[in-house]
């Protein structure tokens, strides 16, 4: 009888051992699924942000080469070589790339007539200093002292690969138009489409009216220049509508029709 019992209690502890290895076990595999299941979902977020990184930056290169190729001879380069110049179908306006940051007062700007502001009342000793010089409105911003190197010759896409690697902050994509854009602070961009054959508007010249209406100009009076509003987003991702001066072109054709 002894024996019968002594086997069904060993029989009895070996089932107990065998639950409670089997249960660590399965704590144990579970313990190492989780951190598993974390470099998982950690390595599929990187390669999903990696990847719409590298969208942005491909689509938004390749569209600026396509307005490069559009506009022709009117991309030029300046008399002293440091710069390089998309000029709009009726020359009133350019947007400028300096070469090299640690020579330019401002690395990417906007350059336009001023003639059509003095007519509609500005009063140029109204302007941030530098704003007018001759007959030209300017406005741009510096992206820094950096001396840039081209592996090949500094042409207007190598000058713009160079924005995106070094001052990506200053590129921005408007959705409701499809652009991609070059922010120039202070409200003014130059901005371009990121598909021509679809949009009529290939490419904008974009200027905050606020500093001019403050100098006098009566916004509705600029020739050449849309007084329109403008949808876009404001610091807290919330969409605002904001007052701009506009001028757009196909470059396909003549100016945009919506150009006065």
């Amino acid at each position: 009888m002894k024996n019968i019992r002594n086997t069904k209690i060993m029989q009895n502890t070996k089932i107990m051992l065998d639950k409670r290895i089997n249960s660590s076990t399965k704590k144990m595999r579970n313990t190492k699924k989780i951190p598993m299941i974390i470099l998982i979902l950690l390595m599929l977020i990187s390669f999903s942000g990696c990847g719409k990184l590298d969208v942005i930056r491909d689509y938004s290169i390749k569209s600026f080469d396509k307005i490069l190729t559009l506009s022709g001879d009117r991309v030029k380069t300046d008399e002293s070589a440091t710069s390089w110049s998309i000029y709009a179908p009726d020359q009133t306006a350019r947007m400028v790339l300096s070469k090299d940051y640690s020579k330019s007062n401002l690395d990417v700007s906007i350059e336009t007539d001023a003639k059509p502001f003095l007519k509609a009342g500005l009063d140029g000793t109204k302007l941030p200093k530098g704003m007018l010089v001759g007959d030209k409105i300017i406005v741009g911003t510096n992206l820094g002292e950096t001396a840039l190197s081209y592996e090949k010759e500094p042409t207007p896409l190598e000058i713009y690969k160079k924005i995106v690697s070094f001052s990506r902050d200053h590129l921005k994509y408007h959705a409701k138009l499809d652009h991609f854009g070059i922010d120039l602070t202070n409200g003014n961009v130059f901005e371009w489409a990121k598909n021509t054959a679809t949009n009529d508007k290939d490419i904008v010249f974009v200027l905050n009216p606020q500093v001019f209406i403050d100098a006098g100009v009566d916004p509705n009076k600029v020739e050449g220049w849309l007084f329109a509003k403008v949808e876009t987003m404001d610091s807290n991702g919330k969409k605002i509508q904001v007052d701009k001066f506009l001028k757009p072109f196909n470059l396909d054709s003549k100016p945009n029709k919506n150009s006065k």
